[in-house]
């Protein structure tokens, strides 16, 4: 593919903010523009979302915040970041502004994503939690999935506790800061591709399967949507909206996206609705190592907050 700088040398123009598509050789090409952004204009940006959000976005992250933004141009059909800057300093930028987020926020993932979370949740977390069931009068296993882009990791604890806990009634919480992606976790529908890539029985005994007009889509059976609650949630403003603590927290790969002191107090709020002896799973590409916390390395990305705390 012909590298985007080389497509004016071809003769080639692009008309307004539309990506563009190029012809070569009988092959088409298409590409997403970017928006030139001037030096003011990211450091107002870059400012703008981490009072909003706490996402620290660093130099090296410019060329991606022009290509996020150039979605939003195009959604208000507008001409220039500055343009943009402009409409997001206006007094009705509320709704503007949290489709930025929106667009900010990373929300890939997959099915089962680091496994070895789920097989800890099997094997160690759920059996020692329900032993514990009775003398801590838990009446339930609860999990908050605290970042769960678009539902693919709550719906893949709900499978794993579906199998484990059959006996004990279980829970899971998922929030995220995007009203857009939560809508799409909620309905539960995924694409044939993510969805074949798990096991046949998994897919049988978890998933609905679309024809007509839903041929190629998959829904989460409605058995498993009905045990995850979905909130839009900032993680760092103001609390939760739980009143009972979790067994089990999933935050993984947050925390990467913020400076230290967003980390420690992350994870200080996180500590603080795990009952005693519950386990945070974090990103593998995460450590709290440098930070201070008060909880305990179980194995990589896993901790534990202490019985005593």
């Amino acid at each position: 593919m012909p590298a985007a700088e080389n497509i004016a040398g071809m003769g080639v123009r692009a008309k307004g903010r539309d990506p563009i598509r190029v012809f070569i050789c009988g092959e088409t090409y298409r590409y997403s523009l970017t928006f030139f952004m001037r030096d003011n204009e990211f450091e107002f940006i870059r400012g703008l979302v981490y009072e909003r959000s706490r996402i620290s976005l660093g130099p090296d992250k410019r060329e991606l915040v022009s290509a996020r933004l150039g979605k939003r141009l195009r959604a208000t059909n507008l001409d220039s970041v500055g343009d943009y800057c402009r409409l997001l300093q206006s007094d009705n930028a509320d709704e503007e502004l949290a489709h930025l987020i929106d667009v900010i926020s990373t929300n890939h993932t997959f099915f089962f994503r680091e496994e070895a979370h789920f097989d800890f949740l099997r094997d160690v977390a759920a059996p020692e939690m329900a032993a514990r069931a009775r003398a801590e009068h838990w009446a339930q296993f609860r999990v908050w999935s605290a970042a769960c882009s678009s539902g693919e990791e709550p719906y893949s604890i709900a499978m794993t506790l579906a199998d484990c806990l059959p006996q004990w009634p279980w829970e899971i919480a998922a929030t995220d800061i995007s009203h857009r992606i939560l809508a799409k976790a909620q309905a539960g529908i995924y694409r044939e591709e993510p969805v074949g890539k798990l096991p046949p029985a998994t897919i049988k005994a978890c998933f609905q399967r679309g024809f007509g007009p839903q041929e190629g889509n998959y829904r989460v059976r409605s058995e498993l949507r009905g045990r995850v609650h979905f909130h839009q949630l900032n993680l760092l403003e103001g609390e939760p909206p739980f009143r009972e603590p979790f067994q089990v927290i999933f935050c993984r790969n947050v925390m990467i996206y913020f400076d230290r002191p967003t980390q420690e107090e992350l994870v200080d709020r996180l500590t603080r609705r795990l009952v005693p002896g519950g386990y945070l799973f974090v990103g593998h590409a995460e450590s709290l190592t440098n930070l201070r916390h008060g909880l305990k390395l179980i194995r990589p990305a896993i901790y534990q907050r202490p019985t005593g705390a």
